[in-house]
This record gives C-alpha cells, sequence and structure tokens, in this order.
C-alpha cells in the first residue's frame, strides 16, 4: 500500500497570475527554479508562503524507458536563494521521476495560487484529488465530481483540470474518462505526455 501523504498546506493571501520571472506583487515575490525532466523543461515559481504555478515546457520529446533504468529530474537553474516550499516542491518531483513510489512520504510543499484556496467547487475538485487520488491510481471525470461532491458536474471537473496550476502535483494526469481512453491533457496539446506519465506509474509501481 502506497503511504500516505501528509496533507497539503494551503496559504492565504494569495496573488493571481503566475510570473516566469522574479517579481513583487501584492508583497508576494516569487522566484522560478527551472528543472531538466524526462518530459522536459519544467519551471517551478513561488513564494516564500508557497509554490504558484508549475509549467512543463514541451521542449523536447519525452524521455524513452530502458531496461528499466532510472529516471533523472535535476535542477538546470535556479536564484541564489530560494524559499523551503520551493525545494520541498523540487525534492517531491525529483523523487516522482527517480524514486516514484517514495513520494508517498514525503512532505508536499504548501500551494499560493487562488486556485486551490476556498470553497468553489474547482478547489474542492483539485484538493480531493491531491489526496484521494495516489499514485498508480486512475479517477474518471464523473467519479471525480462525485467524490468532490456534485455528481452531475462532470464538464466541471474537466474545467478544474484544465485550470490546474499544479500539475504533477495535483495529479490531474490521473484522472480519464469514463470509457477508459486518457482523455485530454493540457487542452489537448500534452495528450502523449499524460500517457508518459500514467505509464511510468503503471510501471514503476510495480514489484
Amino acid at each position: 500500500m502506497e503511504p500516505k501523504q501528509p496533507p497539503a498546506r494551503i496559504q492565504k493571501g494569495f496573488i493571481r497570475g503566475s510570473g516566469m520571472k522574479k517579481q513583487k506583487e501584492s508583497g508576494c515575490t516569487q522566484k522560478t527554479i527551472s528543472l531538466r525532466s524526462p518530459l522536459g523543461t519544467i519551471r517551478v515559481s513561488g513564494c516564500e508562503n508557497g509554490v504558484h504555478t508549475i509549467q512543463i515546457l514541451m521542449d523536447v520529446a519525452p524521455a524513452e524507458r530502458s531496461s528499466g533504468a532510472p529516471l533523472s529530474c535535476v535542477v538546470n537553474d535556479s536564484p541564489a536563494e530560494t524559499s523551503p516550499e520551493l525545494q520541498r516542491c523540487v525534492e517531491w518531483l525529483r523523487a516522482y521521476f527517480s524514486e516514484p513510489r517514495t513520494t508517498g512520504s514525503l512532505p508536499l510543499p504548501g500551494f499560493h495560487h487562488p486556485a486551490m484556496q476556498g470553497d468553489a467547487f474547482a478547489s474542492r475538485v483539485l484538493q480531493v484529488l491531491l489526496r484521494d487520488v495516489k499514485f498508480g491510481e486512475t479517477v474518471s471525470y464523473k467519479r471525480l465530481a462525485e467524490m468532490a461532491g456534485n455528481p452531475r458536474a462532470a464538464r466541471a471537473v474537466g474545467g478544474a483540470m484544465r485550470r490546474n496550476p499544479v500539475p504533477l502535483l495535483v495529479p490531474c494526469h490521473r484522472v480519464v474518462s469514463s470509457s477508459g481512453q486518457s482523455g485530454p491533457y493540457m487542452s489537448g496539446r500534452g495528450d502523449h505526455l499524460k500517457q508518459w506519465l500514467l505509464t511510468h506509474e503503471r510501471q514503476r509501481g510495480e514489484g
């Protein structure tokens, strides 16, 4: 059984938007760390209070797997000083690719984005997905709507997935169609990444 994840911390005082450079807005200073991953470049932006966004740039084709060789995710570019929350996010991402079965026991960073706050249905959907759909599992849009308290809101679940500010950490790639098809990822531009991630979790979860 996958170890239970420590609950994520949801911080107050969110700002809207997700700058890719260090910026200051409403007293919140964001910094960005760039990682070289099997999916290409991943940019993590956040402040002292938590992670704002994770962006998968799709600048290269996903890495091919060979003979179960370990995959790596390394820091490519980082400011001289970063917050503990950003560092926690980086450590989680590195583990997800290289030793994914350990992620369930790692602490999650705090989140500092409005989509992760409050009682709006979309926020509830993201929180339920983060908390209840574990590594190697999948859930349908319809079932996730039920889990979030509105069985008729499968379409709204799809909207929440498209607006997820922190993919991978909040695993929108694990949400699939009721038919069993994987469904779109990153508005259809990243469907191949979704397949890669689902295969990664299936293969690395075996044994």
